[in-house]
């Protein structure tokens, strides 16, 4: 499996490059987030690899359930699909937008591939976390790295939103003393932390599992955790939530080992 999400995101990565450096249009959905071409023509590609190789397993793709095309996965494995994540980073030239795929198996991610093209790295996990090159456009890939969340020492690193930051992310970083932060956007700070770069990556500001869940199947992988302010492990596949929208995360924390 991790051999058909790694290709897809890979042959997505090489459309969102060639929109990225020769001019992209930008709308906006219902909700008012950007989306472009490149949004599109990724998810189509992925769709088709995903819907190939697994007819079986239901997917739930940011751009078509913004549209309303939502399929049943009551009891059921699906995948998560984030065609580009970081769209504002996209959109304003910087380097960290990601492709994300996941899949997700009663309520956990227990696959996942984070692949930021225009840096030409590739994360996944499934069962171990692992980093590889992609260079050529996509035509060569290194084989692979093993990495891993590195033990929270007395002085933490903690990740943030470069897009959404916001007061409740300084207040809970200042309330636990934490002065080393770094401003990143996309699913790239999951695998910061996976890689053992940071400690921490707290969020407070809206997510949608789509955004999160490749990333936290690599952190998981990787040795780390995502909790949400109870404690409990963030989930996916969240449907008829009372105070929000399917899919919504609530705030989370997602940490390196203890």
């Amino acid at each position: 499996m991790l051999d058909v999400l790694e290709k897809a995101a890979v042959e997505a990565g090489r459309v969102i490059l060639a929109i990225y450096e020769t001019g992209l249009e930008v709308r906006h959905k219902a909700d008012c987030s950007p989306v472009t071409d490149a949004d599109e023509a990724a998810e189509r590609i992925i769709l088709r690899h995903l819907s190939d190789a697994f007819p079986q397993i239901p997917v739930v793709a940011e751009e078509a359930a913004s549209a309303g095309a939502v399929p049943d996965i009551d009891g059921r494995a699906f995948f998560l699909v984030d065609p580009l994540d970081g769209t504002r980073e996209f959109i304003g030239r910087h380097h960290d937008f990601t492709v994300n795929i996941a899949l997700i198996e009663e309520g956990r991610p227990v696959t996942g591939v984070v692949y930021a093209p225009a840096l030409g790295i590739l994360y996944s996990g499934d069962g171990a976390a692992a980093r590889k090159s992609v260079v050529s456009g996509g035509v060569e890939i290194s084989p692979p790295v093993l990495i891993g969340c590195r033990m929270r020492g007395d002085r933490l690193v903690a990740l943030a939103s470069r897009s959404h930051n916001n007061v409740e992310t300084v207040s809970y970083l200042s309330e636990h003393g934490i002065t080393d932060y770094e401003a990143v956007g996309s699913s790239l700070k999951f695998c910061l932390l996976a890689e053992g770069l940071a400690d921490l990556y707290p969020r407070f500001s809206r997510t949608m599992e789509w955004d999160t869940a490749a990333g936290d199947a690599v952190l998981r992988a990787a040795g780390g955790e995502t909790l949400t302010m109870d404690g409990r492990p963030l989930r996916y596949g969240k449907r008829n939530q009372r105070s929000d929208v399917d899919f919504a995360n609530p705030s989370f924390v997602s940490r390196g080992r203890a």
